[in-house]
């Protein structure tokens, strides 16, 4: 056929053209808006080729089989889940479709599982069985290229193509078409392109290995930290890490006018206490990465762009930590925050870390005690740090992670009578976000005064360090910042035995190793590094080194093999347990659930399946609607608070089951209590 000769002749034009198509639908798709897509392209239209070139380029293998329109619609298909995946994703939380998701994929569609209802799940599985079934159809009806397949020369053209896009890659990324460092990765995605960030998160990962690497050389670095103290013997102090979500001071926002002062009782504290400005790996986002440098000692600088080590490396190996290190010295080490405990996998990547234990929301009790946007308050946290405190009789190192202050802020009016107004934005709606915003941050600080206050009568000694993890995402510009700088919020140490107050401005990797100096405190690899070598020369050539070695080179500066073991870290400080049940209202079969350390996340399971259950205090739950019967199987588990409702791992279940025979109860509690 004349047209189909003709096609074949110009079919790298038409696939030119098809890719651009498809990108621009796949832009659309990810930013949940054709005219938005459109306005992407028509902006940057350098970065728009660039993206639908790469996809020219992924397809071009279809050169290389006869099947040329099955294997043009495979690769299509692939592409467009791929964006389908991202558009949904972005539906439920903020950051995109990464490189580590691309993992799970092959896990059963685990992302579906967690982003879906359950009849979302079994319509993807319907869709993807009616693509497979689609695609085989077609693979047997497709035509073919007729003509025989030269491949000494499309092999090599292939291979070239492949090269030539690669070095047109490095030559966007020396004229600043692109870039390989993602401050916020949400961000990152609109400005360079879904594929090209997909395909970077992906492939871009962990610390390349540094040109003179050597044992000799990590022995060199070693050496240079020989001129620190030992660690003081003595009273250790109880260090305490709070991490403010999206705190900063709003009053340095060029533009806003705001009616009171939202931080008063942090800026008595700056003023009174050691602070500066706290320097940060990201802005608008990235919570996770803030606190791994912070608990780490290590720079995010040197990782993949837009990388989360706690979807990476940290889920298959052990890292130096704060923790660890402070272990070594008799300390009791926890994790507190006021959100789920799988929220960005904390609760499978903090015993890589050394955490003895983790207080999650499921294990507060927060009924009644969340914020409009349904983030559970910082307030509550007082008292789960005070519990930790009491936990051990030796120090604590109490890593807290507040969420209050999260967003997406609302563009309309939601708090009934906010304390504070806000004007000055460029639109009503930006008002209203900053005016939302800026009375969480006011709540916030009351918090952070009880905080001290509380801490302030406590016998033993305290460090009590409190930031802000990133500034919150608000579209700000470095026009629009009286500091001038994105990538910083503030800091303050409080302490309540003297320390003498320092002014200097801090990056978070630094700050532990602060800690540990001021408090005489001189072990750990990384953190001795940082307390010898700051602010000299190579400081940060020598750093991206060793924090090579630690997690991926050869472990030299261990002697061979990193001495640090995956801790058993439990889930809450106390046990959940199970300990009697009574027959409450016969007409409606409902029973009282008896037991000690209740919260709102605890839900029964009856003989395996989740049981409706109302919580009314730390002893007592209910349950109704089901006559049990002698030989029932009861566990009470914590369950996670999002709305997909998952239980904790097993191996931290606080269940107790129990045979509902009367005359064995107490044996089945005492046997698997």
């Amino acid at each position: 056929m004349k047209w189909y000769n003709i096609c074949n002749k110009i079919s790298l034009l038409l696939q030119a053209i098809w890719c651009a198509v498809l990108y621009f639908i796949i832009e659309a798709i990810c930013r949940h808006s054709v005219s938005a897509a459109w306005v992407y392209m028509t902006q940057k239209p350098l970065v728009f080729a660039y993206n639908a070139g790469l996809i020219f380029v992924s397809m071009l293998i279809v050169y290389l089989f006869h099947k040329r329109i099955f294997w043009r619609i495979l690769i299509s298909i692939f592409w467009l889940l791929l964006g389908l995946i991202n558009g949904i994703l972005l539906l439920y939380r903020v950051t995109p479709f990464t490189g580590p998701d691309v993992k799970l994929l092959g896990d059963g569609l685990a992302i579906a599982r967690k982003y879906l209802p359950p009849y979302g799940v079994y319509i993807c599985y319907v869709v993807l069985g009616i693509i497979g079934i689609l695609m085989i159809i077609l693979l047997i009806v497709s035509p073919r290229y007729k003509e025989k397949i030269r491949y000494r020369y499309v092999v090599p053209f292939v291979i070239v193509s492949i090269a030539a896009f690669f070095g047109i890659t490095q030559l966007a990324l020396e004229k600043r078409v692109l870039s390989n460092y993602f401050g916020n990765i949400a961000f990152a995605y609109e400005d360079y392109g879904y594929p090209y960030c997909l395909t970077t998160t992906l492939f871009n990962t962990g610390i390349s290995m540094p040109r003179d690497y050597s044992e000799n050389e990590i022995r060199r670095i070693a050496d240079s930290e020989k001129n620190l103290p030992e660690t003081a013997e003595g009273e250790y102090p109880n260090i305490i890490f709070l991490q403010l979500e999206s705190f900063f001071d709003p009053t340095l926002v060029n533009y806003l006018k705001i009616s009171e002062d939202p931080i008063p009782n942090f800026r008595r504290l700056m003023k009174d206490y050691s602070s500066g400005y706290f320097k940060v790996p990201s802005v608008g986002a990235g919570t996770a990465n803030t606190e791994f440098e912070t608990i780490t000692g290590m720079s995010l600088h040197y990782f993949g762009p837009g990388e989360y080590p706690y979807k990476s490396i940290l889920l298959e190996k052990t890292c130096e930590s704060a923790p660890y290190v402070l272990k070594t010295l008799g300390y009791t080490c926890h994790a507190i925050h006021n959100n789920e405990a799988n929220f960005y996998g904390r609760k499978n990547v903090f015993p890589n870390l050394g955490f003895d234990t983790f207080v999650s929301e499921e294990y507060m009790e927060e009924e009644d005690q969340k914020n409009p946007l349904g983030w559970v308050k910082d307030k509550i946290l007082t008292k789960e740090i005070l519990k930790c405190l009491n936990y051990s009789e030796g120090p604590d190192y109490i890593y807290t992670i507040s969420v209050q202050g999260h967003g997406d802020y609302p563009t309309e009016p939601i708090l009934e009578d906010p304390v504070i107004s806000v004007t000055g934005s460029p639109t009503e709606e930006m008002n209203c976000k900053w005016e939302y915003y800026v009375n969480q941050v006011y709540e916030m600080d009351l918090f952070v005064q009880e905080l001290v206050e509380a801490l302030s009568d406590y016998p033993e000694k305290v460090v009590l360090v409190m930031y802000g993890d990133h500034l919150p995402t608000m579209d700000l510009t470095v026009e629009d910042l009286k500091n001038k700088y994105l990538f910083q919020t503030e800091y303050v140490v409080w302490d309540n035995f003297g320390l003498e107050p320092k002014k200097d401005n801090i990056a978070s990797y630094q700050m532990a190793a602060e800690i540990m100096d001021r408090t005489g405190i001189h072990e750990g690899t990384i953190f001795r590094y940082h307390q010898a070598r700051r602010s000299t020369k190579n400081y940060q050539v020598d750093l991206e080194t060793l924090q090579y070695d630690m997690l991926y080179g050869k472990a030299y500066c261990y002697g061979g093999t990193s001495p640090y073991l995956k801790s058993a870290m439990r889930l809450g400080l106390y046990d959940v347990t199970l300990d009697g049940l009574e027959l409450g209202r016969k007409w409606d079969y409902s029973y009282y659930v008896r037991g000690t350390n209740f919260t709102p996340s605890s839900q029964v399971k009856l003989n395996g399946e989740w049981y409706d259950t109302v919580y009314v205090n730390p002893t007592t739950l209910i349950i109704s609607g089901t006559e049990l019967s002698d030989f029932d199987r009861l566990s009470v588990v914590q369950r996670s608070n999002s709305s997909t409702r998952r239980a904790l791992s097993k191996s931290y279940d606080r269940a107790v089951y129990a045979i509902l025979d009367e005359s064995q109860w107490k044996i089945a509690v005492q046997e698997e209590g």
